[in-house]
């Protein structure tokens, strides 16, 4: 499997945002694939952004990755229950990235129920499909992503990838289409950041 290049991730992290929407995200697991095409994503941009862990490039240890090249994985625990996928965006050394926070399963259905509900695919409910990576802990927790992944590049895996193509599986990224753009998710105490319109929704993508 080949990943989008680190130039890919290099430039506004608003743009790679929107970008990234219909892209494969690829996990190797057990020696199987799993994937799943993006449908939601939201930016954060250290130098500017209140929202953002790294905010006026405060570097911590949590934080590290965030600083690293363009293409690498920040992920992080939140809630103390949940794993968190990033994107690191920008050129190296400025604090950027893109959260991944829904997407449709398009292949391995079945080890990805199995890791959020212990059924396979076919003995889920229509709700249970709907929302299986539906949220950026869903997510992580169907497709075993950990902090063992934080600092991981995307562009070379080999475990983890965002593409655009995966011919083993005959897969290819989608072209989304009536996009929308809103304020993002859950950040009350990040003052005027909580208005930036950086989350980027494909709608009517996941499964039903």
């Amino acid at each position: 499997m080949k990943g989008l290049p680190g130039a890919f991730y290099a430039g506004d992290t608003v743009r790679v945002a929107r970008a990234l929407l219909g892209k494969l995200l690829l996990r190797r697991l057990e020696g199987t694939w799993a994937a799943a095409v993006i449908c939601e994503t939201e930016a954060y941009v250290g130098r500017c952004d209140k929202a953002c862990h790294a905010y006026g490039y405060r570097r911590t240890a949590r934080t590290k990755s965030l600083f690293a090249a363009p293409g690498t994985a920040y992920v992080y625990f939140v809630y103390g229950m949940h794993h968190c996928l990033n994107a690191v965006t920008e050129p190296q050394g400025e604090p950027s990235a893109v959260l991944i926070r829904a997407a449709r399963p398009v292949f391995g259905h079945d080890a990805m129920a199995l890791r959020r509900h212990g059924r396979p695919w076919e003995a889920l409910s229509p709700a249970q499909r709907r929302d299986l990576l539906n949220g950026p802990g869903r997510l992580c927790q169907a497709l075993a992503i950990d902090r063992t992944f934080d600092g991981a590049s995307l562009v070379d895996g080999p475990e983890l990838f965002i593409a655009t193509e995966a011919p083993e599986l005959g897969l290819l990224a989608a072209r989304p289409r009536g996009i929308r753009a809103t304020p993002r998710i859950g950040i009350d105490y990040a003052e005027e950041a909580r208005a930036f319109p950086w989350r980027f929704l494909w709608e009517n993508t996941r499964p039903r």
